[in-house]
């Protein structure tokens, strides 16, 4: 099915550009969107009287898409998550935590389908260099530092509750000083 573009696509083309692509990726992405529509001599003569006002809002759309990247870029961004010693992670850091910590941190609007990780969801500690695609072939790059938690607040670092612990050394303390008074009466005895 041959198509005009109403907007730069990376793979197609520019806009005004007549491109062929299958029919249902028109019919259910291109033409809902509003980003193409069906090649015929009505419309191409429509698309050329419209030019101008596409260019423009291509125009915008991409000095939007520019300063969402200077508000994100060489950011630096650190999670701590729950891992093994080994550094395996107990689940995984995917795109919307990603995604979630950068709006947190920056005070942007990325969504988790803007943030690219190619090789699937990050599952061990480590550095990683996340890429962000903001749209209209602008990206932005982002530092990631994915590092293990500390041992929990209430637990120590063999795995036992601080809590417990606590309690039994003042129960031996307490015990030890029962027993020193008992020895002292019965030597004044």
């Amino acid at each position: 099915m041959n198509v005009i573009l109403l907007e730069k696509m990376a793979n197609l083309g520019e806009i005004g550009d007549t491109a062929t692509v299958k029919s249902g990726f028109a019919r259910n992405f291109l033409f809902p969107k509003g980003k193409a529509i069906p090649a015929s001599k009505q419309n191409l003569a429509d698309f050329d009287s419209r030019r101008a006002e596409l260019m423009a809002a291509h125009d915008s759309n991409v000095a939007a898409a520019q300063k969402r990247q200077k508000a994100v870029a060489d950011v630096a961004l650190s999670m701590r998550v729950n891992a093994s010693d080994e550094g395996k992670l107990f689940g995984s850091v995917g795109t919307q935590n990603i995604a979630d910590a950068l709006n947190e941190q920056c005070g942007s609007d990325i969504t988790k389908a803007e943030v690219l990780l190619p090789n699937g969801v990050i599952r061990e500690l480590g550095s990683f260099e996340v890429v962000l695609d903001l749209g209209y072939e602008v990206t932005a790059t982002i530092k990631l530092a994915v590092q293990g938690l500390d041992a929990a607040a209430d637990i120590s670092a063999d795995g036992s509750m601080i809590e417990e612990i606590i309690e039994a050394e003042a129960a031996e303390e307490a015990a030890k000083e029962v027993a020193e008074q008992a020895e002292e009466e019965t030597k004044e005895d």
